[in-house]
């Protein structure tokens, strides 16, 4: 197959996973083309029959606000017309779905070249925030129904979107992967030792894009209890809106002897490696992939009892799972198997067991190969729209 693949580039999970899943499918021998404003996170070095694309952004005095849509759309056009996709996979709705709808379209009506099917996953953000923000609602709603396949990467987030919006199509959940031959413990005493100087101390990780939703100031208040009782020291990895936030709270609680801010960070698997526990009480997850990377390097979870997160682990078995905001019980939960070394790794066993039969990219890739298979063999308008058509006919004239 000849696959578009439209991302964003930025550090969070959809961009993560549409940039794996492309290089997986490269491997097996697809022609892949990732579309994004600039060359996504974790891209990677060159990998034969993979290849990217960049949607420059013209500035016109005319427009006082930042363009995307549109170059984005046209960037699509061309590349269909130049490779012949056969399809286009648009993750997020807004507005890489609107945007592979928009192209399809002037492809159908130009009839230059055959016009490809556009497969839209959602991810979260574009239902929980955009979703239903009265600003963005019918074009997401709108967007995902002009999808000619659908896809949500946890049950949660397919039950939120029918709750949120109102959409018609079928949607098919397909869940986030990793990597599980290199997505793995592989503890380095020398690494361990330069966040842990100290004998006996233990160390709290928190991975994420550091925006509201992650709730990184709870993980400082969190880490606050356990310092109070526990030798700890915390290491965050990641950037975003909060992280001035949270570093002024870092000095506020006085933790900045034991607090380390290490930004973005390509490769996290060395980071987990020697961590002792994983921490991300989140208002949301629609799934956890940070979280999902924790468990399959083996490092026990401490998380908001939320959306996907509530597929991925079991409260007690694979993981400690709590109300958002609950973060006396977090911290409880976090010293609780700080100090039992059999726990975490009873926990861990039980969680990587869980990865390994349902989270690996040999499991997961294939069904997205499936319903490629399937949205190519059906009809060229979307499901939706025919529906809709036909619902039209059946109603009576006046």
């Amino acid at each position: 197959m000849n696959i578009g693949i439209v991302c964003y580039a930025s550090v969070g999970g959809s961009g993560i996973i549409a940039t794996e899943l492309a290089k997986c499918l490269a491997i097996r021998g697809h022609e892949v083309h990732l579309i994004s404003s600039e060359t996504p996170f974790r891209f990677g070095s060159y990998q034969e029959g993979l290849s990217f694309h960049r949607v420059e952004q013209p500035s016109y005095p005319l427009f006082r606000e930042s363009q995307y849509l549109l170059p984005l759309t046209n960037r699509i056009v061309q590349l269909s017309r130049d490779v012949g996709l056969d399809l286009i996979h648009a993750h997020y709705a807004i507005p890489h779905a609107t945007a592979a709808y928009l192209a399809r379209e002037i492809i159908l009506a130009t009839g230059s070249v055959k016009a490809p099917k556009v497969i839209t996953t959602l991810h979260g953000t574009d239902i929980t925030l955009l979703g239903s923000d009265p600003s963005y609602s019918e074009a997401v709603a709108f967007s995902i129904d002009e999808s000619n396949g659908v896809t949500a990467v946890s049950e949660s987030l397919k039950a939120s979107t029918k709750r949120a919006l109102p959409v018609t199509s079928d949607i098919h959940v397909i869940p986030n992967f990793v990597n599980c031959q290199t997505t793995r413990r592989c503890a380095s005493e020398k690494l361990r030792n330069v966040f842990c100087p100290q004998p006996f101390e233990h160390l709290v990780i928190h991975v994420s894009n550091f925006r509201p939703v992650k709730r990184v100031e709870d993980v400082i208040k969190i880490f606050r209890m356990i310092r109070d009782r526990v030798n700890a020291r915390l290491l965050l990895v990641g950037e975003g809106t909060d992280l001035n936030k949270v570093r002024h709270l870092v000095r506020e609680l006085r933790l900045v002897d034991c607090v380390e801010i290490l930004g973005e960070q390509d490769q996290v698997v060395p980071l987990l490696s020697v961590a002792d526990l994983f921490l991300l009480p989140s208002e949301e997850e629609s799934f956890g992939l940070a979280a999902l990377e924790a468990a399959a390097c083996e490092v026990p979870v401490v998380a908001s009892k939320v959306g996907g997160l509530t597929e991925i682990f079991e409260h007690g078995r694979t993981a400690f799972l709590h109300t958002p905001r609950e973060l006396e019980k977090m911290a409880d939960s976090a010293i609780k198997l700080l100090n039992n070394r059999r726990l975490r790794a009873e926990m861990t066993r039980a969680a990587r067991r869980v990865v390994e039969a349902r989270y690996c990219l040999e499991t997961v890739v294939p069904q997205y190969e499936q319903f490629y298979t399937e949205t190519l063999a059906g009809t060229t308008l979307p499901p939706a729209r025919l529906n809709r058509m036909a619902n039209k006919s059946k109603s009576p004239a006046y």
